[in-house]
């Protein structure tokens, strides 16, 4: 229980993004069943029942999905108010959320069961009605239900925002799978224009619920920078413009296909495999934003302008490392030791992993970090640019990827000095750190897609799966960037490394779906991909090389 308790605020995060993704599946493969697969099922011929299978499915097991993680959220919740407050079980499962979250699970089971048998057997009323109660309950677990100002507009934009991203977002792996049923052109144009008009209503949702939250929510330009929700939302921007980037993509092909006998649907179904990665890691932002107050409550501690561009001047990257003795908590163990010894009891730990506090911090805490980022930099940096020359193909770069190999052991060793093997930390109860959790977990994927990655390049891999994990990897390791946190007590600078950590996580983001345009998309698109995601790497490693925390 107490573990539970140390690493709930993290663990809530990532299962409402994946209760967001789970909850957008559902609902948009109704949505696409309903208004996309049943009318043009006689249209489309053969494949017409396949497709409506294929969604069906796609819904079913989604809804499923959705009840798994509403089920962990509801008894994750639970079990700290039980645990921490004088609360019964039967008063904690009667709280708001937790109702709501029952009835989402509820849902869940009526759409899973209703669509399991098929896309034709579950009637079109029931599936709408429980999509809509579902979208009702999982508004009311947002902000907005919270509010005691303009409630009844934020509730409304809420609901409009989540059933936009349904609509679009939720409805795209449906969409992917009909595409790939599907072997003419008529049939291609078809799907590909009524789900541009699906789509299409779901920006034109999601731009008016966000234009409406932005200004309720934010309110003024300098809490977009100034606060955490500020930056945050300006992520999910950044992706969003992204996806209406390929979403015009997609909208070209399918004009072209319906005037050109000889085209090819493939940019489309690439787009589209691009638009789910980005779409969910969108999602994660916005589970994100459900650990942080709106901008308009957090009227004191915001980050002026110029305090950002103060901390973002450049200046010479710190080459040198301060001795581990003199860090904050070693020299506090030390401290400890020294009165235990003298009085001959068992000395106290300096600091407990998942105690609740945060480590103490001095100035060469802050100087052994600027040195693990900026020699990280210095590791990213040179990948990006050997990433170029072997993309311009000199053959004896190809082994670039392990580099990342080496980085994987610096972070290891240097990311968190209290922990062994240089600190008195144990491994495995420093994983009760959240930070420290985050950090191993980087360490891991790294050294996964730095293996397979350099397979593929150098070890005569063939195998298309195994050339996907690093592109995937690298994408999955942008979106959980988007969630790290920061074990700092001030909350001006744990926002200005956000600040730097946030650029970060899109720009790999972006990394590691242009390697994946590269690998799935022939011809001129996929060379053009190429030569965009080894600059990305380039951009990181001097963002990492500019990092500062004084």
């Amino acid at each position: 229980m107490n573990l539970l308790i140390d690493l709930f605020g993290y663990l809530s995060i990532i299962v409402h993004g994946l209760t967001i993704v789970t909850q957008s599946m559902a609902i948009g493969g109704v949505l696409f069943l309903v208004f996309l697969a049943r009318p043009l099922s006689a249209e489309i011929g053969l494949p017409g029942p396949r497709i409506m299978d294929d969604t069906a499915r796609i819904a079913a097991w989604a809804a499923l999905g959705l009840i798994l993680c509403e089920g962990a959220t509801v008894a994750m919740q639970a079990a700290i108010l039980t645990a921490t407050v004088d609360l019964s079980l039967t008063d904690a499962l009667g709280a708001a959320s937790a109702m709501a979250g029952i009835v989402k699970m509820a849902c869940g089971a009526v759409i899973a069961v209703g669509l399991w048998g098929g896309g034709l057997r579950a009637p079109r009323i029931l599936l709408l009605a429980t999509a809509a109660v579902e979208l009702v309950a999982a508004t009311l677990t947002t902000h907005a239900a919270a509010r005691l100002s303009d409630q009844q507009v934020l509730l409304a934009a809420a609901l409009l925002h989540q059933l936009g991203a349904a609509i679009w977002i939720g409805g795209i792996p449906a969409f992917v799978a009909a595409l790939g049923r599907v072997h003419d052109r008529r049939a291609w144009a078809a799907i590909g224009g009524r789900f541009g008009q699906m789509s299409q209503i779901g920006v034109a949702c999601i731009v008016l619920s966000a234009a409406t939250m932005t200004f309720l929510y934010i309110g003024a330009p300098d809490a977009i920078y100034g606060t955490a929700y500020g930056v945050m939302t300006s992520a999910k921007a950044a992706m969003f413009a992204g996806l209406l980037l390929l979403g015009w993509g997609n909208a070209r092909v399918t004009a072209q296909l319906r005037r050109d006998p000889l085209a090819s649907p493939i940019r489309m179904k690439r787009f589209a495999e691009v638009e789910i990665g980005v779409g969910f890691a969108l999602f994660f932002a916005a589970a994100s934003l459900t650990s942080v107050p709106p901008s308009v409550d957090l009227t004191l501690d915001r980050v002026t302008w110029q305090e950002v561009v103060d901390r973002n001047t450049p200046v010479w990257p710190r080459l040198s490392s301060p001795d581990h003795d003199v860090l904050a908590l070693p020299a506090l163990q030390a401290q400890l030791d020294a009165e235990a010894a003298a009085h001959k009891t068992a000395p106290q730990p300096a600091f407990i992993p998942g105690a609740g506090e945060l480590p103490v911090r001095n100035a060469a805490d802050i100087a052994w970090s600027e040195y693990n980022h900026h020699w990280a930099g210095i590791f990213v940096i040179a990948i990006g640019l050997l990433a170029l020359l072997n993309q311009a193909g000199l053959r004896w770069a190809r082994h670039w990827p392990l580099v990342f190999l080496g980085l994987a052991v610096f972070l290891f060793l240097r990311s968190d000095p209290e922990v062994w093997p240089m600190g008195s930390i144990g491994m495995l109860e420093s994983l009760r750190d959240i930070e420290v959790l985050q950090h191993r977990f980087f360490v891991l994927i790294t050294v996964i897609f730095a293996i397979f990655e350099w397979r593929v390049r150098a070890g005569g891999w063939t195998s298309r799966k195994a050339a996907l994990v690093f592109p995937l990897i690298t994408a999955i390791g942008g979106a959980a960037l988007l969630t790290h946190s920061h074990a700092i007590a001030n909350v001006k600078d744990a926002l200005l490394i956000e600040l730097t950590h946030t650029p970060l996580a899109l720009a790999a983001i972006a990394a590691g779906w242009a390697r994946w345009l590269e690998l799935r998309l022939p011809g001129r698109g996929g060379r053009i991909a190429g030569w965009v995601w080894p600059p990305c790497f380039v951009f990181i490693g001097l963002l990492l090389l500019l990092y500062r925390e004084a």
